[in-house]
């Protein structure tokens, strides 16, 4: 049996026990109050660290005299990932230049506990839990993540920043209200910070409910809003081919499947990429963590 531990650090943080892909046992969360979360961003990152030392040690168990073990961690968080460092993260910025995993397995190694820790863009984590819990690891597995930003996730793990959401979706030099600062990007669109200083004097929540009202302006903003998801998802198509694409995240309510597959079929017109789908997952943090354990031990056969 192979015991892996999963963390998922986005606006909040999670973590759970994965015995051969599936979670076991009771979730610890940060904050324990739903209330206070997206407050992540407010603290220091080693701090963060020493958050996530806690909770890992307490599910391996060495606090209880070393009776649990791990053969592999997975930490999921957003940003770009390589070997281990988050070399940029507009969401969470006190992580950028962290050498996350060096610094995690030193703080868990203070605890007793020498297993290897993988760090995976939460996105892609996502993508392979999805492939994980129906039994399709083999297969390209590719889903969107829509909140706070947006992600872009694909499973099997090819090498590359992969930041779908900062994908350029348009030309318009007034297009600047995306975190990175870029102009024309998805997220400047589509994510909900970005909503947010677009309509000042609306919510997300208000933008979509008054376009179903008939308000001009906003449901100009939702149209835009799915043709930018369907750009960047045609882009996709166009580089990788067609296939399954997932849609996910605290804002995955927002979404229309016919509206966006409507423009999609006007962006998608060479016959053979035409066989793509689009599904929508409720979301839930346990998918991110099985995929972030699965990645771990993925990552641990393959060295």
């Amino acid at each position: 049996m192979t015991t892996a531990i999963g963390v998922v650090m986005t606006s909040h943080i999670v973590t759970g026990r994965l015995e051969d892909q599936r979670l076991t046992g009771k979730l610890l969360r940060y904050p324990s109050d739903p209330e206070a979360a997206n407050e992540l961003d407010a603290i220091p990152g080693s701090e963060l660290v020493e958050i996530l030392a806690e909770h890992i040690g307490a599910l391996v168990g060495a606090a209880a005299g070393g009776a649990g073990k791990a053969d592999a961690i997975g930490v999921a968080v957003p940003g770009i990932v390589r070997s281990g460092v988050i070399e940029e993260s507009p969401n969470l910025k006190q992580l950028k230049g962290m050498r996350l995993a060096e610094e995690l397995a030193n703080a868990l190694a203070g605890r007793g506990i020498g297993a290897p820790v993988h760090i995976a863009n939460d996105a892609d984590a996502i993508a392979a839990g999805v492939a994980a819990t129906r039994g399709k690891l083999d297969k390209l597995t590719r889903v969107w993540t829509i909140g706070k930003g947006i992600g872009y996730g694909r499973w099997p793990y090819a090498d590359g920043v992969w930041e779908g959401g900062h994908i350029t979706v348009t030309l318009d030099p007034k297009e600047r209200f995306c975190g990175c600062g870029g102009a024309g990007h998805l997220e400047g669109i589509m994510g909900h910070r970005a909503m947010r200083l677009r309509f000042l004097d609306l919510e997300p929540e208000e933008v979509f409910a008054n376009a179903k009202q008939g308000d001009a302006r906003c449901r100009e903003f939702v149209d835009l809003w799915h043709r930018a998801l369907a750009a960047a998802t045609a882009s996709f198509i166009h580089l990788a081919g067609p296939g399954r694409f997932y849609f996910t995240g605290s804002n995955v309510g927002f979404l229309d499947l016919e509206r966006l597959r409507g423009h999609l079929e006007t962006m998608v017109r060479m016959s053979p990429l035409q066989s793509f789908s689009l599904e929508i997952l409720p979301p839930d943090d346990e998918t991110a963590l099985i995929g972030a354990g699965v990645s771990a031990v993925r990552a641990l056969a393959d060295h």
